[in-house]
């Protein structure tokens, strides 16, 4: 795990605990790297055992199949927290997808089932059995990873924007719920990055590039670098939400994209 000396200026993290789900690619590896760097003790959470365990093991993280969807695994993912770490400091609510492009009148109602179980219930049933520790901290904080659909929509994004939108409602209510307790709540909300979301969304990878054909998009590190700038604040000061978007981005659908030779 990189240093005090190895990061050149205090470790603001140094001996604080953090949980980051959907830690095997993307947003979720990258801030497990940012939290490590900066002094924490990370705990890594996802459903892919093998890029999880290689992207925790290279920062000396912990690492532990999770899939947010499912209360069992929760419930063993938080017996196994409670085993290896003493006290918790923040918690990284990041896993989450988006599953198609359909219209609402031609939506599968499983998928946005699917969607609203990872994207929402996730994020509170891991908050729920995790939140009695990060305020006996007395310096806790959550931090969903919601999105700039969680307060617009676009044609074939219901379903995404639906659960987002529910995320940022639950996320905004918790802040409220939790005035006067020694517990931060952030929501971090994203425009276009560049990660695997797109794949998994279309199922196509020449589609996913397609998305980003002519912008520069986000890459995961610079939302990683938003989380570690948010949890390492002083403990008075909450950042209540951040919107952060590439230049080339001011809506959802309002996007500059270059002539391409």
């Amino acid at each position: 795990m990189t240093t005090e000396h190895d990061l050149g200026k205090e470790s603001v993290g140094k001996g604080k605990v953090a949980v980051v789900t959907g830690a095997s690619a993307g947003i979720g590896a990258a801030t497990v790297v940012a939290l490590a760097q900066a002094g924490y003790t990370v705990f890594g959470g996802a459903r892919r055992r093998e890029p999880l365990e290689k992207i925790c093991g290279a920062v000396g993280a912990f690492a532990h199949v999770l899939d947010v969807a499912d209360a069992e695994s929760v419930a063993r993912f938080a017996a196994w927290l409670e085993e290896k770490a003493g006290a918790l400091h923040v918690l990284v609510n990041n896993a989450g997808f988006a599953a198609g492009v359909d219209a609402v009148s031609q939506a599968d109602v499983d998928a946005w089932r699917s969607m609203y179980e990872t994207n929402v219930l996730g994020v509170v049933r891991l908050t729920q059995v995790l939140l009695p520790r990060l305020e006996a901290s007395g310096d806790g904080h959550v931090i969903n990873v919601g999105s700039i659909a969680g307060f617009e929509t676009y044609p074939g994004g219901g379903g995404y924007t639906a659960t987002k939108h529910a995320l940022r409602a639950a996320t905004r209510t918790l802040r409220i719920e939790l005035l006067g307790r020694p517990v931060r709540v952030t929501e971090i909300c994203p425009g276009m990055v560049e990660t695997e979301f797109s794949v998994v969304r279309l199922g196509d990878e020449e589609k996913a590039d397609a998305v980003y054909q002519g912008m520069q998009p986000l890459v995961a590190q610079d939302i990683a670098e938003t989380i570690r700038w948010c949890s390492t604040r002083p403990s008075h000061v909450n950042i209540d939400e951040i919107v952060v978007r590439p230049r080339d981005q001011a809506t959802a659908t309002a996007v500059y994209r270059r002539e391409q030779d």
